[in-house]
C-alpha cells in the first residue's frame, strides 16, 4: 500500500471520528421497524425534541400488524399476513436519559397512546429502553426493547425488539 492511500485512510478516519459528537437540544425524525411477540410487525414514524442531557419528548405514530398462517394452505401467504389484525395509534412518550457515551445514550422510554384496531378504541401504556447511536452530521441509529399493554387490543402484551434511524431536522 502506498504512502499516499495510508495518509487517505487516516485523514477519513479521523474526520469520521471528530464530526461524530454527540448532539443536544434538537430536533429529530425517525422511523423504527421492528417484530413483536407473537407474530406482530411495528412501524413507528416520531417526531423527538431532545432537552438538555439527553432527554426527550416524542410524539408518534404507530401501525401494528399481527400475521397468522393461512388456514387453507398451513403457510403464511399473503392474504393470511395483509389481511388479519391490524391496529393505528398516535401517543406521546418522555425518555429520559439513562446512559451517556462519547457517541451513544441510553434512554428509559415511558408513553401513552390513543387509537384504533378498525373496529372499537384502543388505548396503549408504553415502556421499554431505547438506545441511540450517533452518526456524522447528527443521523442516529437505534435499538429499542419494547413492551406495549393495550388496553381493549386483541393481544394484552405486546413486547419486542425495534430498529430504525433518526434524521435531524435542525
Amino acid at each position: 500500500m502506498s504512502m499516499r492511500r495510508i495518509v487517505l485512510a487516516l485523514v477519513t478516519i479521523i474526520a469520521f471520528a471528530v464530526s461524530g459528537k454527540a448532539q443536544s437540544n434538537s430536533d429529530r425524525l425517525s422511523l423504527g421497524i421492528g417484530c413483536l411477540y407473537q407474530n406482530g410487525l411495528d412501524l413507528t414514524l416520531s417526531y423527538e425534541h431532545e432537552g438538555k442531557y439527553h432527554h426527550t419528548w416524542e410524539f408518534f405514530a404507530n401501525g401494528y400488524l399481527k400475521w397468522d398462517e393461512c388456514e387453507s394452505c398451513g403457510h403464511i401467504c399473503p392474504e393470511s399476513f395483509r389481511r388479519n389484525y391490524r391496529s393505528y395509534g398516535v401517543g406521546v412518550a418522555y425518555k429520559p436519559c439513562v446512559v451517556r457515551g462519547r457517541n451513544h445514550y441510553g434512554n428509559v422510554r415511558i408513553g401513552a397512546s390513543a387509537g384504533s384496531d378498525t373496529h372499537r378504541f384502543l388505548g396503549g401504556i408504553h415502556f421499554g429502553y431505547e438506545h441511540n447511536y450517533v452518526l456524522c452530521g447528527g443521523w442516529q441509529l437505534f435499538c429499542q426493547v419494547k413492551t406495549d399493554l393495550m388496553i381493549k387490543g386483541e393481544d394484552l402484551f405486546r413486547t419486542g425488539i425495534v430498529l430504525g434511524i433518526k434524521l435531524p431536522l435542525n
